[in-house]
């Protein structure tokens, strides 16, 4: 079964790699050059390790042809066409993720995507957002981090006099750029959570409750961050605001975040775990009809 499928998968895979290398090269210098994609090298390798965790219920299942992944693939080639046409790299690059799952369900058919899905799907979080989108999200973080830390240094005594994403202290300027918006640790954070769950949880609801609450936490962390650099500023000095300082609070304050991510994974299993035992056990209990 193996051997007639091969043939066909390995013409199909050297023709899209052709065509798609232009796509895939300016893929990765996206994600080598900027901090908020580099997440994007650990996603290949965990689909192709989900994938492969489906490899006996793959090997079970009777490929099955389907003409539907035909039209997937003519369609993801139209979006590659306009991408490339209208110079738009993120219909290009997502139009990978679509030739993918239109070859599966060409050569194997339905059950093998259905089997696929999570791994086909979570390729989607390796392809950057178009910059449009990326500043609609990027610009409201930087604007509530800001309001977030002239709060905290208010409450804290510091006179602070905020313009937009700028915080005018007696001592130094504290600008809020974009790379301390939030939003490359709440990407990051956010692929992390994705993955966490699909090893950890079996229930669905709990993967989306773990996915949904990096925002949260995320948003929080970063302001807390950058309310604390204004704090080490004033007190400080410039220099706490920048530099090792600077880098190494963002690490410390994603490291937070994620062990909190985790808190709240565990307090998900822990808080089921008698429901989900108790469930497990009426279905392996006999039924005893009455006499």
């Amino acid at each position: 079964m193996m051997k007639r499928t091969a043939a066909p998968l390995a013409l199909v895979a050297s023709v899209a790699l052709l065509v798609y290398l232009p796509v895939i090269s300016s893929l990765t210098k996206q994600w080598v050059s900027d901090e908020n994609y580099s997440h994007g090298f650990l996603i290949v390798p965990f689909a192709l390790y989900f994938g492969w965790r489906q490899r006996a219920q793959l090997a079970a299942a009777a490929p099955r042809s389907s003409l539907a992944g035909l039209a997937v693939v003519a369609l993801s080639l139209v979006v590659y066409l306009a991408g490339q046409l209208g110079a738009e790299l993120f219909l290009a690059r997502i139009s990978l993720v679509g030739i993918v799952a239109g070859v599966v369900l060409f050569l194997f058919g339905w059950q093998h995507l259905r089997l696929l899905a999570f791994p086909i799907a979570l390729l989607v979080l390796m392809v950057p957002l178009p910059a449009l989108v990326f500043n609609q999200i990027a610009f409201p973080l930087q604007l509530f981090a800001s309001r977030v830390g002239e709060l905290a240094l208010s409450t804290a005594g510091i006179p602070v006099l905020r313009e937009g994403n700028i915080l005018e202290l007696s001592t130094t300027r504290l600008e809020v750029v974009e790379a301390c918006s939030g939003i490359r640790s709440l990407i990051s954070l956010l692929t992390l959570a994705v993955i966490l769950g699909k090893l950890n949880e079996p229930r669905g609801w709990a993967r989306v409750a773990l996915a949904l609450v990096t925002v949260p936490i995320a948003i929080a962390a970063n302001a807390a961050r950058v309310a604390g650099t204004g704090v080490a500023a004033y007190w400080i000095g410039p220099e706490a605001a920048q530099g090792f300082f600077h880098t190494f609070s963002g690490w410390l304050v994603f490291v937070l975040a994620f062990a909190l991510l985790l808190g709240v994974q565990r307090a998900l299993t822990a808080g089921s775990a008698p429901a989900w035992r108790l469930a497990r056990a009426m279905r392996k209990r006999p039924v005893v009809l009455p006499s």
